[in-house]
């Protein structure tokens, strides 16, 4: 029922609606379908960075048309006059060095065509599409972080079997190294928003791979001989998630997966480097995998670069795979 406030009808005149279109950031065309001519308004052109432009052409607009999106807007454009109904068509554009998403939308069918000329609106989604890439990364990351840990966990009953007599036993060896699996997370975890105080990197190394080591000392497989040193905690949360995927990668395919296999970790300071090196021995042929599988993860590379302005180096030798860490002091001192 209408508003019995005079002022209703006067409050959907021209004025609000382009304040409102402002304000929502939307911008304006209109296709002329025979000349092919497309008019902007200036939130457009904005959008589309043509500096005084208010009339182009589809052809000018694709030479800023991401590459890979220009075969599927082109086609989708192409069908607009037989959809029925309304229309949204998301893909990118370049503006300079930069990457935006535009969200072209109208109606199809040729709904509201006037003298040969179709209109919509171009809407900005960048922020929208950059926040939907950073969900998908995210589950993708958990469910790898998901299956390692799966994986984990049955790597660690097989190695607990090996050494129990009763199932027993058995459940309670492998709880304690699951146990020593979180107490290694503890080192590395902030407790009510405080941060985490220098860890030694010794002390990190030992609990992070107690849980994979044998029950018996005198038949230890894992060796850790590092100098005394303190980490920050940037330092120590990356170090423990690239030991982790060693540890997970190792007890897949690895050294860990089998119990002849032995590891060993040294690890020489100088002055302005830390070079930590992880030498199985005793598992299966080190073999390289595929780019993107098993052992060189995108994680492991990604955080010793940002994390420690260092690398990594892989040596896949007959006996064992060497992995050689190479870190700045700088970027791990507490």
């Amino acid at each position: 029922m209408p508003s019995a406030d005079p002022t209703y009808a006067s409050d959907w005149d021209l004025t609000h609606l382009r304040a409102a279109i402002e304000a929502a950031g939307v911008g304006l065309w209109r296709w002329n379908v025979e000349s092919d001519h497309i008019g902007l308004d200036r939130r457009a052109m904005e959008l589309w960075d043509l500096a005084g432009a208010t009339v182009t052409t589809f052809r000018e607009l694709s030479a800023k048309i991401h590459p890979t999106d220009l075969d599927r807007v082109r086609a989708a454009f192409a069908a607009t006059r037989a959809i029925v109904g309304g229309y949204e068509i998301d893909f990118r554009i370049l503006s300079g060095d930069d990457i935006r998403w535009v969200s072209a939308r109208g109606q199809g069918n040729d709904a509201d065509i006037e003298h040969g000329v179709m209109r919509g609106i171009f809407l900005d989604v960048t922020r929208r599409k950059q926040a939907e890439e950073s969900h998908q990364l995210l589950a993708g990351e958990m469910s790898h972080r998901v299956q390692n840990l799966l994986l984990v966990a049955c790597g660690l009953a097989r190695i607990t079997s090996r050494s129990s007599e009763t199932t027993e036993d058995m459940a309670l060896d492998l709880t304690q190294r699951l146990m020593a699996l979180g107490r290694a997370h503890d080192l590395v975890r902030p407790r009510g928003g405080r941060p985490v105080e220098a860890v030694l990197m010794g002390d990190l190394l030992a609990v992070l791979l107690q849980a994979y080591d044998e029950d018996d000392p005198a038949s230890s497989r894992i060796r850790v001989s590092v100098p005394r040193m303190d980490l920050n905690e940037g330092a120590a949360t990356t170090l423990a998630l690239v030991i982790h995927e060693l540890s997970t990668n190792s007890l897949k395919h690895g050294a860990l997966s089998v119990p002849a296999g032995t590891l060993d970790l040294s690890c020489d300071a100088p002055d302005e480097e830390v070079v930590l090196v992880w030498a199985e021995h005793g598992g299966p042929t080190a073999t390289q995998p595929a780019p993107g599988a098993g052992y060189g993860g995108d994680l492991i590379e990604r955080s010793m670069m940002h994390q420690f302005g260092g690398g990594i180096a892989y040596e896949w030798a007959p006996e064992g795979l060497v992995v050689t860490l190479r870190m700045r002091r700088d970027r791990m001192a507490a």
